[in-house]
């Protein structure tokens, strides 16, 4: 079944709901297929008593991607999802007690920086700012939003030249700290390295985009209902432009034939029909018998996979007075904790963002909050027994959030997710991240979002270009829906 058959996509998460939005608004005839009960993948939330906590990413950049995604439908994402932009985007706080809202306006964000590190520095600050804005530019429409699945998209000499000249190609740390001097300042536009899996030292200054996205961009949240509000609209979305929807329901194997893909086989037995398949799941595990043999990537021979985290959610019958959306407690080690984490070991003086949004009576009873804590940590593949380890780093987390000023939350309704749980809830290596993003895993290098060798297989997610986070896997589901549309079997 070639052409303009059904479309069959495997897996509600962002990605997953980006393509189907953008395949039905096109006229296909979409099928979602999703193993849990709701939409959102990774996007997702857990309850706790009279608490529901997000469970997938806290830091939403670049609104305008997911306004185009809704938009692709017709649809308004301010009449659907009103967004409110955080003020600051993050507090930092720092070991030695001083900290820095990072606030929108380039002046604003200046000043205080001259109030925290002094007129010099501050000066550097804006120059440096140009540099993230010329990296942003040189790097969005040639190499993000943009589809690598075939090599010479890597072959841009003047996009090439351009990200080289904003020195795109040095190590991170070595790009921020050739242009700032106040460690305090380094670290507050380097630790944006580990949401690509990577520390400074290791990371490309590519991905001072990063930086660029949350301190420059902003940071933005739903007004009501959480992150996982994000993937229930796009559902509305897809379902209003045509897209059937099939939860609690596992995708057990993409059926084929010499033409390419002909059916997606249901773990009831069930076989959809389908011309195109767009797998937006955790692609290692999709490898593991979801995929023919002919669908094998190399880029996954060897997979690197980016660092865990240990997440601790708790519901408070209280907001902490002056308490920021984004706090990040940045620990008095710095080099040594990403040390210890490529290594697989935990980090000994972790860094830790808190989130604590504002009541909206829907996460939370009236009056109430929720409170999550993200610790990096080591995946399944560093071999640590998280069965003894799990117990005594969430003590450890209790007693530096007292010391912190939290309280003691040992009693507090919680909910804790480590790698075994991560793992159990379908990610490879026990990691909600994905691969990593070293050069050999970057672009072309990613695993590929078309298989060559069977016509009609497509793929989106984190695990594909351009990556990790909720644009990017926003962007991957778009890439994919046009490369379909185009006839690309």
């Amino acid at each position: 079944m070639a052409g303009n058959g059904p479309v069959v996509v495997i897996g509600a998460g962002l990605a997953g709901l980006s393509a189907a939005i953008h395949l039905a608004a096109r006229g296909r005839e979409v099928v979602v297929v999703e193993a849990r009960d709701e939409p959102g993948g990774c996007c997702g939330s857990a309850q706790t008593g009279r608490y529901r906590f997000d469970t997938g990413p806290s830091v939403l950049t670049m609104p305008e991607v997911l306004a185009d995604t809704c938009g692709a439908a017709g649809e308004d994402l301010e009449n659907l999802l009103p967004l409110r932009r955080l003020d600051p985007f993050y507090r930092l706080s720092f070991h030695d007690g001083s900290r820095l809202d990072v606030v929108a306006g380039a002046q604003r964000m200046a000043e205080n920086v001259r109030a925290l590190c002094g007129p010099d520095e501050a000066a550097r600050y804006l120059r440096f700012r140009r540099r993230l804005e010329a990296m942003f530019e040189a790097e969005w429409s040639s190499f993000i939003d943009a589809d690598m699945t075939r090599l010479r998209s890597m072959a841009r000499p003047f996009a090439l030249l351009r990200l080289a000249a904003a020195g795109g190609f040095r190590r991170l740390d070595r790009f921020v700290a050739g242009r700032l001097t106040d460690e305090r300042l380094i670290r507050a536009h380097t630790f944006q390295s580990l949401y690509v899996g990577l520390p400074p030292g290791k990371a490309l200054a590519i991905y001072a985009v990063v930086a660029h996205m949350d301190t420059v961009g902003g940071v933005y949240f739903p007004a009501s209902g959480g992150m996982h509000a994000v993937p229930r609209t796009l559902a509305t979305v897809a379902e209003k432009a045509g897209a059937a929807f099939r939860y609690g329901v596992r995708a057990e194997q993409v059926e084929t034939d010499s033409s390419g893909v002909t059916a997606v086989r249901l773990d009831g037995g069930e076989r959809l029909a389908a011309g195109a398949v767009v797998v937006a799941c955790d692609l290692a595990r999709a490898h593991q018998g979801l995929l023919p043999g002919a669908a094998g990537d190399w880029r996954l021979r060897r997979p690197r996979y980016s660092p865990s985290c240990l997440v601790m959610h708790f519901g408070l019958d209280h907001r902490p007075p002056g308490q920021a959306h984004h706090t990040l407690h940045f620990g008095r080690e710095w080099a040594g904790t990403f040390s210890a984490l490529t290594a697989g070991r935990p980090q000994p003086d972790p860094s830790l963002l808190v989130t604590c949004p504002e009541p909206d009576g829907i996460m939370a009873p009236p009056g109430h909050c929720t409170l999550s804590v993200l610790e990096p940590a080591p995946n399944l593949e560093s071999g640590a027994d998280w069965d003894r380890l799990a117990p005594r780093l969430e003590r450890r987390l209790l007693g530096r959030l007292a010391d912190l000023g939290y309280g003691d939350l040992s009693e507090a309704p919680r909910r804790t997710f480590d790698p075994r749980v991560w793992s159990r809830l379908g990610h490879s290596a026990g990691t909600p991240f994905a691969l990593d993003h070293r050069f050999s895993q970057t672009a072309w290098f990613r695993p590929t979002g078309r298989s060559r060798r069977v016509p009609g297989l497509h793929f989106a997610g984190m695990y594909t270009a351009p990556g990790v986070g909720v644009p990017p896997a926003l962007i991957s589901g778009r890439l994919a829906a046009t490369r379909i549309l185009e006839g690309s079997r």
